[in-house]
């Protein structure tokens, strides 16, 4: 019902594209000959290419280290030089562990040991591959050979353990089993060795993703009982990248720790399984009953426990540096050869990897072949652009981490933005990245148009978005982490973007052996039409930002979204302090005692800490004060500029993202030096903004809140006189 209606409101209300009458970055003189070059552009792009392509790079398995995987870096390095890049493979060499032994056993009260293992099913040839399959295992799991009884944790996330503590449960000597989602899985035996657990379980529950969603694979696109979704556990929130050089790329010959000082590394043991293997645990359990919202879609009730499930798990691993392959692809810019617009995408993954990422990886390739063949006819971009296919992201974003370290100094001086891609389905655009970057990606948004639809992408997502609930308006996500714009953006402080399609496109592939040729062809995008959609987009996008006579950043939506972001903060920290008084109130007043179940044991509570106010004026007065020195700049007619002028200020823009962060870092985490987005130190992918200040108020940790929010002051101030001091250019 809700897509009939999506597709009415939009028959209704929304206009198909007409032309654009400006873009932001061009003179007039120069607008159409970019307009005409995107749709030369757009007009060369296959979908059968991607269909090829896609067949090739995912025929066999190919994680990092994999003689496939080098096959594929080899092959797509040898399309590149023949559509006319200068081209190269650089390589990394990082530590992988691959799994030796994986033993799970349900000791008491019924023995049982876990299968482990996927099933092949009928009609997909690729997971009859046998030993060629990579085990299902968690990279970045420490070895481990532990015995315990079991808890029941639910997802395994901070609130998850607050609901143990009311319960009196402690984790601590036990092993928990959790699901997966809910957070980023690494956050699972973080927080569990955190409370003092021993060792880790993650499964994926049917109710999350199997036969409660829908069919499962083979007839459906879903987890059948025997998947399971393979991850790094690493603890990126800290630092990706190889665990064994953290800042500083890990060259044949580079200095390493010893593994054993590696904080990246799991402090306990922890191994995912399918929801067949977790059955039996989960059905061992007693204690109390799960509350409500934890319990899954097993014909079982869900018990915490712990115990009397007892269960045995011993992981061993073979650590060994790895090659990773990074194919870095140059396409000299006839006018600015030193300023870099780059483009990426992951080759390598974790089985065959169709969706995640040759999905996306496949899409990058058409539009830099279509870029080669326009450049070879003399459409050359003014800016050099740099298409790049990276390894080793599964793991940790290995491979664009090393390179970025490798070559730090040098990308801080050239880049102008780095735009990202990754896996691709089907459905309605997701874009996410700089608020600076916002004006431009909405007005590509509105120039390329849905397969499906008959509309722009930009429409048919703001209708969705109506549908929703929200407002209809176009907007930019803030980046955490997740995918390999993080080195890019939250340690070297380059302008990112990272770009593709889904909501249309569900299914229980992710990580595991069915995510195949057969599987993508059947339920994520059958046509490539998303495919070729997302070549458009990002297309578009680095060609604008490759000839712009002046660089498409535009800093009134900066500012409006980061006021959004400080007004969240003082709102939640308010509303914790009015939660705080409510309590304490309540106990001065014996409400809980006199709302207590008389036939229960009760404990009265005690009161909680009360909240200081924290000192926000100094943020709000930097952001006051960058308001008006952006109204200046967005005020002056940069078109207008003589070239010199155009050229100074240019150098400026490509810069203008560095400021925003602290070479300091974020505390205990110096490596994300990104002062407006990070990834969360306990969501791992999922973003925190204004993270040094937001993260210390989550944590009650309220002197050093006041501390971090005179660092993110500090760092508006020097944004604000960077942004000044090309006013005084105009």
């Amino acid at each position: 019902m809700k897509y009939k209606f999506l597709s009415f409101l939009m028959a209704l209300t929304l206009s198909t594209i007409s032309a654009q009458q400006t873009i932001t970055g061009f003179t007039p003189e120069n607008e159409k000959k970019e307009l005409d070059l995107e749709k030369a552009f757009e007009t060369k792009l296959a979908a059968a290419n991607l269909d090829q392509w896609m067949q090739r790079l995912s025929a066999e398995p190919h994680w990092v280290g994999t003689e496939y995987g080098k096959k594929n870096a080899e092959w797509i390095e040898k399309q590149f030089k023949s559509w006319g890049y200068d081209t190269k493979i650089d390589t990394y060499y990082v530590l992988f562990p691959y799994p030796k032994v994986r033993l799970l056993e349900l000791t008491d009260p019924t023995p049982y040991t876990a299968k482990l293992t996927a099933v092949p099913v009928e009609g997909d040839p690729f997971t009859t591959q046998g030993d060629a399959l990579l085990p299902s295992y968690n990279a970045f799991s420490t070895d481990g050979d532990v015995q315990a009884e079991l808890v029941f944790v639910n997802y395994g996330i901070p609130k998850d353990y607050e609901e143990l503590e009311k319960l009196g449960i402690d984790v601590k000597g036990k092993i928990v089993i959790a699901k997966y989602q809910g957070s980023w899985r690494g956050i699972k035996p973080k927080l569990a060795a955190e409370k003092g657990a021993i060792g880790c379980i993650i499964y994926s529950d049917p109710k999350d993703d199997g036969y409660v969603q829908g069919d499962v694979y083979p007839k459906g696109a879903f987890k059948n009982k025997t998947g399971v979704q393979r991850g790094s556990v690493m603890d990126m929130p800290t630092y990706p990248g190889d665990v064994l050089t953290p800042g500083y790329g890990a060259t044949k010959d580079a200095k390493r720790l010893d593994r054993k000082d590696a904080p990246t590394i799991t402090k306990i043991p922890v191994l995912p399984i399918s929801y067949e293997d977790a059955q039996p645990l989960l059905q061992a359990l007693e204690g109390s009953v799960a509350p409500e919202s934890w319990r899954g879609g097993l014909p079982i009730t869900y018990h915490i426990g712990p115990g009397p499930a007892k269960v045995h798990l011993k992981l061993e691993f073979d650590w060994q540096l790895k090659p990773a392959y990074d194919v870095i692809a140059t396409l000299r810019g006839t006018d600015f050869p030193d300023q870099w617009v780059m483009r990426g995408n992951h080759h390598d993954a974790w089985v065959h990897g169709a969706n995640d990422p040759i999905s996306g990886l496949v899409a990058l390739l058409e539009e830099a072949r279509v870029v080669g063949e326009l450049a070879k006819k003399g459409q050359k971009p003014k800016r050099t652009i740099v298409y790049c296919a990276w390894d080793a992201e599964e793991p940790g974003l290995i491979g664009s981490t090393e390179w970025v370290e490798d070559h730090q100094q040098e990308l801080q001086q050239k880049v102008v933005a780095y735009i990202n891609t990754d896996g691709n389905g089907r459905g309605f655009l997701g874009a996410g990245g700089s608020h600076s970057l916002q004006v431009m990606v909405d007005e590509v948004a509105g120039s390329v148009m849905d397969p499906q639809r008959g509309v722009s992408v930009k429409e048919r997502r703001n209708a969705a978005d109506m549908v929703n609930g929200g407002k209809g308006e176009f907007g930019l996500s803030a980046l955490g982490s997740g995918s390999d714009y993080t080195p890019f953006i939250q340690h070297a402080g380059i302008a990112a973007l990272n770009l593709g399609f889904g909501g249309e496109d569900d299914g229980g592939e992710y990580h595991t052996i069915y995510d195949t040729y057969p599987h993508y062809k059947r339920f994520k995008d059958p046509e490539f039409g998303y495919g070729v959609a997302l070549a458009d987009v990002a297309g578009r996008i680095t060609l604008r930002l490759a000839n712009a006579d002046i660089l498409p950043f535009e800093f009134k939506q900066w500012h409006t979204t980061v006021s959004g972001y400080l007004d969240e903060v003082m709102k939640e920290t308010e509303k914790m302090r009015d939660a705080v008084e409510k309590h304490n109130k309540m106990v001065a007043e014996n409400v809980f005692e006199l709302a207590a179940d008389p036939t229960k044991p009760f404990k009265k509570p005690t009161k909680k800490e009360a909240i200081p106010y924290l000192d926000f004026a100094p943020l709000q007065n930097e952001m006051a004060a960058l308001k008006a020195t952006i109204d200046t700049f967005e005020a002056a007619d940069v078109s207008k500029l003589s070239v010199e002028k155009r050229n100074k200020i240019n150098e400026k823009l490509i810069h203008a993202e560095q400021t925003l962060t602290s070479e300091a870092g974020l505390p205990r985490r110096p490596w994300y030096k990104h002062q407006i987005y990070a990834p969360g130190f306990y969501t791992g992918y999922g973003v925190k903004t204004l993270p040094g200040v937001r993260e210390a108020i989550e944590q009650k940790d309220w002197k050093e809140a006041q501390e971090q929010i005179a660092v993110l002051a500090s760092t508006l101030k020097q944004f604000n006189t960077y942004i000044q001091e090309m006013n005084s250019i105009l």
